[in-house]
Order: structure tokens, then C-alpha cells, then sequence
């Protein structure tokens, strides 16, 4: 019997590429930028986090699903990316939090999984040529047919997803980090700032770590104007991650803009590109992205290298950097900008995830020096 009769689900590329696998999860035909993820945990954060909306993570591990999905993890409402590819699931999860496997647990936020295919052939495909768009089915095994439905979807270049994933309305924040983020800081700092989070699909450990440190949170949707974030009367703003192209987000860098030497920002992910984007700097598209937690960064002000966990598609062009921009981290991996400050401004941002769940936790400190920033604004402000 053919590979292609004892499947239930086939995996075409752009390229012409086609894996055939067995589906688990939800049913049906989805398509997506395929890219992969090298955490050996984490995959319920990784599930939920919405910068993969419009992606089918494929994950390197062989083996996930093992500990199952528990709700305490999870970094938004639910599932946010396209699809979910890994090479062998667990399908008898074994652990005390554990609450639901994986598959019901995608069978019930209806996103299609794949197991069985060769993930580590797909993975070196999608580095010697880049992250290419994909189409995932499990109602239509033709080759042919699911290699032209890829080739005729759409770029994720330019589209702008964060309408996708940000919230509706605007809504505080009051939960801090949990009893498990061990690693993490655990004294809980008294409320001494009014943070406003620009949210364009945030995760939500980001917003446990700025209630840790001290900051009465409200959270806006990515569309919010200046105006409308400077009515709150903030202590600071935040630039939250998101999925997809920084520069279609038109509406937010001019925000951004017209929020620059008002109050202290922080930007993260996406909010980092927005952040230089809106000090006129440029971005481009990676070749495969960075995705995994274990992602080597040089922290330049005291070179300390820090493991991050990352998961990016764009960065900031280093040759388009205006003269206000110092870059303050790096990428060991390829000597991409990982973070920067303004030196005229109290605004700076990082490329990667310092709140990082699951872990590591080496650049939570990043949380403090925001605080630092805003009391030495606040300082400013009364002299």
C-alpha cells in the first residue's frame, strides 16, 4: 500500500514538496507560512501564543504531547497559529497538571495537527531555502491540487494580522506570575505605575510580569491612537509582540510616533520592529526566522550573553538605523539587532521574549529597568 493510501493528511509546499501523515486534532484544510519552532518544552505557550497566527509551526522535538495541556500555561483565550506539525504525538500524556491531551485539546479549538511525517527533512528544506507558504489538509490528498492551493495563497508579506488577534476593547490586567515561574523573580513589588499595553496579540505572561514588578496594567487594542493611550494619564507604555509584517501596521507606528519623548516605552517582538519603525529605521524579512528557546543574545552594555527565547520572522535593518538608535543586544547566531535604546528618548525594546514562558529566564530584568525608566521620568517630570 502507498504512503499516500495510508494517510490521513498531506502537507504540500509552494516548492512542490509534499508530506503525507496522519492527522489528529480537528479536520479540514488550512493554509499558512510554514515555519518551525526548536523548543524541546513549551509547546502549550507555543500553541497559543498569537505572533503564529497565520503559520503552521512545525515543531523539531520528535516527541510532543507528552505532559499533556493544562490551562494555567496558556498565553491567550486559545489556539492562535493555522496548523501544528510534529513528528510523533503522545497520545497518553503523564503529568499532575496535565488536564487535557493534546489532540482533544486541538480537536476542541479546531486546529489540524500532523504526525508521522520526516519533521527533521521539512526542517532542513525550510532552512537551505527559507520559510516557504504551505497548505495543510486532511479533505484533499491530491499532490497536484494541494501544491497549486499553496502556490496560489497568499504572502504573509504585507498582510496585516494583528486585526486578527488583538482584543475588541480595552480591559485591565491584575494577575501576576504563577507558583511554577520559579526561575522568574518572585516578590511582588507594591503598585507604583500606571502601565497602558498596547496589545497587538500579546501574550499573557508578558502582562504577569508587569503586574510582578509593581504596574497597574491596562491593556488597549493595536489600533488605539496616542490620544486615546495619553487620556489614561499612563506612568509608560508598552509595545506588545504580534504575528506577521511590522510595516502594513500603518496605524500603529504613527501612534508610536506621536507617543515618542511623551512617556517611557518598552517594545517587545513586534513592538521592538514598531519602535523602529517609528524612529525611521527600516525592516526586513528573515530567512527562516528565529524560533526556539534557546536563542544565544550578547547583551552589549555588559557583555554577558543572555538564552532567550524567540519567535520572529522580521528584524530591524542594522544599515537603515538612524543616528538616535544605539543597538544594545545581538543575535550570536547571525549579528542580528536583538535590542536597541533611543539615546534622545525614554524608549528602548528587545527583539526576544524576556518574559519568556517557558522559560529561560535570563532577561526578566528587563521588567525592572522599565520600571527604572519611568522613575526617572517620573523624577524629570517633578523637577
Amino acid at each position: 500500500m502507498s504512503q499516500e493510501a495510508k494517510s490521513s493528511a498531506c502537507l504540500a509546499l509552494a516548492d512542490g514538496s509534499v508530506f503525507f501523515g496522519s492527522a489528529f486534532g480537528a479536520s479540514g484544510e488550512v493554509t499558512g507560512e510554514v515555519v518551525f519552532n526548536t523548543s524541546m518544552t513549551g509547546y502549550g505557550e507555543i500553541l497559543t501564543d498569537p505572533s503564529y497566527c497565520g503559520q503552521i509551526v512545525t515543531m523539531t522535538y520528535p516527541l510532543i504531547g507528552n505532559y499533556g495541556i493544562n490551562f494555567e500555561d496558556v498565553e491567550s483565550k486559545g489556539p492562535r497559529l493555522r496548523a501544528f506539525v510534529v513528528r510523533e504525538l503522545c497520545r497518553a500524556p503523564s503529568n499532575f497538571r496535565s488536564e487535557l491531551s493534546l489532540d482533544d485539546y486541538l480537536r476542541k479549538a479546531g486546529i489540524i495537527g500532523l504526525e508521522g511525517i520526516d519533521t527533521r527533512s521539512l526542517v532542513r528544506r525550510l532552512r537551505s531555502q527559507g520559510a516557504v507558504t504551505g497548505v495543510l489538509s486532511t479533505i484533499d490528498l491530491d499532490p497536484q491540487s494541494l501544491i497549486a492551493k499553496a502556490q496560489a495563497a497568499p504572502s504573509i508579506v504585507g498582510q496585516d494580522l494583528v486585526q486578527e488577534v488583538m482584543p475588541a476593547a480595552s480591559f485591565s490586567w491584575t494577575e501576576k506570575l504563577g507558583n511554577f515561574a520559579t526561575l522568574a523573580p518572585q516578590d511582588s513589588q507594591p503598585t507604583r505605575y500606571h502601565v497602558v499595553a498596547i496589545d497587538y496579540g500579546m501574550k499573557w505572561n508578558i502582562l504577569r510580569h508587569l503586574t510582578q514588578v509593581g504596574c497597574r496594567v491596562t491593556v488597549v487594542p493595536g489600533t488605539s491612537t496616542a490620544a486615546e493611550i495619553l487620556a489614561l494619564q499612563p506612568d509608560g507604555v508598552f509595545l506588545s509582540n504580534g504575528p506577521g509584517d511590522p510595516e502594513p501596521l500603518t496605524y500603529a507606528i504613527r501612534t508610536i510616533r506621536e507617543l515618542l519623548g511623551k512617556l517611557p516605552i518598552f517594545g517587545i517582538c513586534l513592538g521592538h520592529q514598531l519602535l523602529g519603525l517609528a524612529a525611521g529605521a527600516r525592516t526586513y524579512k528573515l530567512k527562516f526566522g528565529h524560533r526556539g528557546a534557546n536563542q544565544p543574545v550578547m547583551n552589549l552594555r555588559n557583555s554577558k550573553v543572555e538564552i532567550t527565547s524567540q519567535n520572529h520572522g522580521f528584524a530591524i535593518d542594522a544599515l537603515t538605523l538612524p543616528a538616535n538608535i544605539e543597538v544594545t543586544h545581538r543575535n550570536l547566531n547571525d549579528q542580528t539587532i536583538e535590542g536597541m535604546r533611543l539615546t534622545d528618548q525614554p524608549a528602548f525594546s528587545v527583539q526576544y521574549h524576556p518574559e519568556a514562558a517557558a522559560g529561560p529566564h535570563d532577561s526578566a530584568y528587563l521588567f525592572e529597568e522599565f520600571c527604572s525608566l519611568m522613575d526617572l521620568s517620573a523624577g524629570k517630570s517633578k523637577a
